[in-house]
């Protein structure tokens, strides 16, 4: 299987905290521009993130919602896949059902869901979410899950009784058809035996080659020891910068990994840190981009970032999800420049 290229709508107006304009609006009619050429020119998916507030550019900058974005998306999009991130702490199981299916409707089948358990304290607290401790996201992430595939698989009404969910009879129709993926990625010990047990997709911030390949054999293994096969796919994010030198190269980096102690991006910056229970140490240089996208290293000459997309396919990563700025210039030169050298090389070393 060859590796797929993701990535992020930029509902906050794009990704880096240290720069105010990206050129990328918060506009419904920029992402669609956006997704729009992305599945023309090499892209296969777009992972819509779910926060209220804006961690990237701080509280009172704007934010678009996911599920309307992805429902826009679904309706002007062809063969793109929408995945929706969720989180269980704002939401009725019930509810999402329902509209999961529609989105599947409205998209063809071309629907997903990303579980995300949740981070960010001060979020909850403007919005009204539950903010348990972070085992216990876990818990009801894990049982919102179980409600979830009940409702689509089992037949009408559909009864369940646990610790977070009570449903007696519930009409839950249609059902999904085909199934709807789900993707969920964590690091702690409990994540990670939490996701093996209903993720068909584990999905992670990016890492090293050696991280990736130690948290894919970690992850198979869990699934393995609950009873089923290895998961489906592995996806990691990335940031991209493609240049014509390694110099130009640097000169972006440097450019964008200034976030300083005071910000607005600093202090979302501690809180996800404090309440992540992380596997690996992170620095400020790291949290400039989100998602930890820089540590894979997609930095330098088409070349370079090819060959560093090719070793990370060879240790098991099969969906890079993506991270531009600015977004549609910068991903028109990686469709451009780098993906017909990934799928020249894949041919070469025999991977497709």
């Amino acid at each position: 299987m060859t590796i797929s290229f993701g990535y992020w709508t930029p509902v906050f107006g794009g990704w880096l905290r240290n720069v105010e304009d990206e050129h990328t609006p918060a506009d419904f009619e920029h992402l669609k521009t956006i997704a729009q050429y992305a599945e023309q020119h090499g892209f296969d998916l777009t992972l819509v993130p779910e926060l209220n507030l804006n961690d990237i550019k701080g509280d009172n900058e704007p934010s678009l919602d996911a599920w309307t974005v992805s429902a826009g998306l679904a309706a002007t999009t062809q063969r793109l896949t929408i995945l929706a991130a969720l989180r269980p702490v704002y939401k009725l199981p019930t509810i999402v059902a329902k509209e999961a299916v529609t989105l599947a409707n409205i998209s063809h089948g071309r629907f997903a869901i990303n579980i995300v358990s949740g981070w960010w304290q001060e979020e909850a607290r403007q919005y009204g979410g539950t903010f348990p401790e972070h085992d216990d996201r876990y818990a009801r992430t894990l049982e919102f899950v179980k409600v979830l595939q009940g409702l689509w698989s089992e037949p009408s009404p559909f009864t369940f009784h646990g610790d977070y969910y009570d449903y007696e009879n519930t009409w839950a129709e249609p059902k999904p058809n085909p199934r709807i993926p789900l993707y969920s990625g964590g690091e702690s010990d409990i994540g990670r035996n939490t996701i093996a047990q209903f993720a068909d997709y584990y999905v992670t911030h990016g890492g090293t080659v050696e991280e990736l390949r130690d948290k894919i054999a970690d992850l198979n293994q869990r699934r393995r020891e609950k009873g089923r096969g290895d998961f489906e796919g592995f996806g990691m994010a990335g940031y991209i910068i493609v240049r014509d030198t390694d110099e130009e190269a640097q000169q972006e980096l440097n450019r964008i990994t200034s976030v300083k102690p005071g910000s607005k991006a600093y202090d979302n910056f501690q809180q996800f840190v404090s309440n992540s229970h992380l596997n690996v140490d992170i620095d400020l240089r790291d949290y400039s981009v989100s998602n930890r996208g820089l540590r894979p290293g997609f930095v330098g000459t088409p070349e370079h970032v090819a060959d560093r997309i090719i070793a990370y396919e060879r240790a098991g990563v099969n969906l890079l999800l993506l991270q531009f700025s600015p977004q549609l210039e910068e991903m028109q030169r990686f469709s451009e420049q780098v993906i017909p050298l990934v799928r020249q090389k894949e041919a070469e070393l025999g991977l497709r």
